[in-house]
């Protein structure tokens, strides 16, 4: 465990949280994308599931179970709870691009062939992407709520934290995952131009756009 991890692990907490509250205070879940949320609750069941089989420590179960719990919370309060608010026809990203092609590269590209590995390598991959419908349903309606984007924006500053991690864990520990490294770099990129609108707009108080 390092500075860039922990605040890492305490961005993303931040998010989910952000977003959570967000829906059930507003009961409404519109501007939020389903499908990227659906994504994710993928990418912590795969990757998680180490769960069953090995126990490092408390908080690492902790922090794992949280994950996977907020996920399908969030989920369910989107397509069941909330549905009526549910901006369908603009959650319109194709996600069996993203699913398909990251399951083969999962096979192809992997630490080691076996079925937890494949399934680890395949929650990375997925990860780096599954922001996309998000970004792409903004990009849809024009606009993104400022409690939306700050919840974006505790995404991507996790991912960022977590490659400085990386950096540490190389430099002090010689470990060194290039899947995780290079998965890490592509989500930060996703991010950049969001970044961007988000310190020139939001933090000065006006409404976050993406360019159509």
């Amino acid at each position: 465990m390092n500075i860039f991890r922990l605040t890492g692990d305490l961005s993303h907490l931040a998010a989910i949280i952000i977003l959570l509250l967000k829906i059930w205070k507003t009961r409404s879940c519109a501007g939020i994308s389903g499908k990227s949320q659906i994504l994710f609750a993928l990418v912590f069941t795969t990757r998680y599931l180490d769960l069953l089989t090995s126990f490092i420590s408390l908080y690492n179960t902790s922090m794992k179970m949280i994950y996977i719990g907020c996920a399908y919370a969030t989920v369910y309060l989107i397509y069941m709870k909330f549905k009526a608010t549910y901006d369908g026809n603009h959650d319109s990203f194709r996600v069996e691009f993203l699913v398909v092609p990251v399951g083969g590269l999962s096979v192809l590209i992997n630490h080691d062939f076996s079925l937890l590995e494949i399934l680890w390598t395949f929650s990375i991959y997925l990860e780096s992407v599954a922001i996309l419908p998000q970004l792409f349903m903004i990009s849809k309606t024009g606009e993104a709520e400022t409690i939306t984007t700050h919840y974006l924006f505790c995404l991507g500053l996790y991912r960022t934290l977590y490659l400085f991690n990386w950096i540490w864990r190389f430099y002090f520990e010689g470990f060194f995952d290039m899947i995780a490294i290079v998965a890490g770099v592509v989500q930060t990129i996703l991010y950049c131009d969001f970044f961007y609108l988000y310190f020139t707009k939001v933090l000065k108080g006006k409404k976050l756009s993406l360019p159509a």
